[in-house]
């Protein structure tokens, strides 16, 4: 690989929160404290909420900070903690950073404004004002394939000259646009993938410093991520292949991650059943059946 992928302050595996639910359809606090524990006992390098795994679309701003406030208090700062911003507006985005600053994470990224029609510039002014007013290293999650939305690899250049802190980009794509972004942003940026880490290895070869997949093939993920530190790409490789169709299957689409990603995890986790927020797509029994073939050597964690 052209760099060490442990150089930077932020790398290494992130694994995005499910949001779990109860019965009565609230956020499930118990739950969500063994997720985190969970993750931890894995060795992940840090933990993050509040992204499209955390199902942000369907939750209130107090229930995103309470989120946040959970993820905190349960990380107590044994790994960096990264929060995505979901609100819809300059105002709320810098108070969502304020607050995650206060609660001690450790970065913030951007999720775009829902605006399909906004242009590049607009999207780069928004950010950038946002930003301004952040206390902590901010990260624009780039997912034009999810949210509908993106910025170049140009606009990111320019954004980066213009506003030095935005330092960090979830820029969710195959590992080819992860090479051409780290080229022609020279370098100025710590680079995350997404995509529930179909392309782990790929992408750190790329110039990523880690991946932000979910929660529920954690530990493979972590142990490939060393493996590669390492310079044992051999064996990286052989881990990797072994995930592959489980993530693969997982990241069908978002939904479909929410769907059969959430209940997987909950499996590895012990808790009992998994209730959605509705809208939500239900399981199939096929659907279950092929998690079930491509996750049978996945125990609890």
């Amino acid at each position: 690989m052209s760099q060490s992928i442990t150089g930077d302050k932020f790398h290494g595996i992130y694994p995005m929160l499910y949001a779990f639910f109860d019965q009565a359809g609230d956020l499930d606090r118990e739950a969500m404290r063994r997720q985190v524990q969970c993750a931890l006992a894995q060795g992940v390098h840090g933990i993050a909420v509040g992204g499209l795994a955390t199902e942000t679309n369907k939750l209130s701003t107090a229930e995103r900070r309470s989120l946040m406030e959970w993820a905190a208090e349960d990380v107590d700062g044994q790994v960096p903690l990264s929060v995505t911003i979901a609100e819809s507006n300059v105002a709320g985005q810098t108070a969502m950073a304020k607050l995650a600053a206060d609660l001690g994470a450790a970065w913030v990224v951007l999720q775009p404004p829902p605006v399909r029609g906004a242009t590049e510039a607009g999207l780069i002014e928004f950010y950038g004002a946002v930003a301004d007013g952040a206390p902590l290293p901010v990260g624009i999650q780039n997912a034009p394939e999810y949210i509908g939305i993106g910025v170049s690899n140009a606009g990111f250049a320019r954004l980066n000259e213009r506003h030095p802190n935005v330092s960090i980009l979830k820029a969710e794509g195959p590992a080819t646009y992860i090479s051409a972004l780290a080229k022609d942003t020279g370098g100025a940026f710590t680079l995350f993938n997404g995509r529930n880490g179909m392309e782990l290895v790929d992408s750190l070869r790329a110039g990523c410093h880690g991946m932000i997949p979910g929660v529920d093939a954690c530990d493979r993920q972590v142990a490939i991520f060393e493996a590669m530190a390492r310079g044992e790409e051999a064996a990286a490789d052989r881990a990797f292949a072994e995930i592959l169709p489980l993530l693969s299957f997982l990241m069908g689409s978002i939904d479909h991650l929410l769907c059969y990603g959430k209940r997987l995890t909950a499996r590895r986790l012990g808790l009992g059943e998994v209730y959605d927020r509705v809208p939500a797509q239900q399981p199939t029994p096929f659907g279950l059946e092929v998690m079930q073939r491509w996750s049978k050597d996945l125990g609890d964690f």
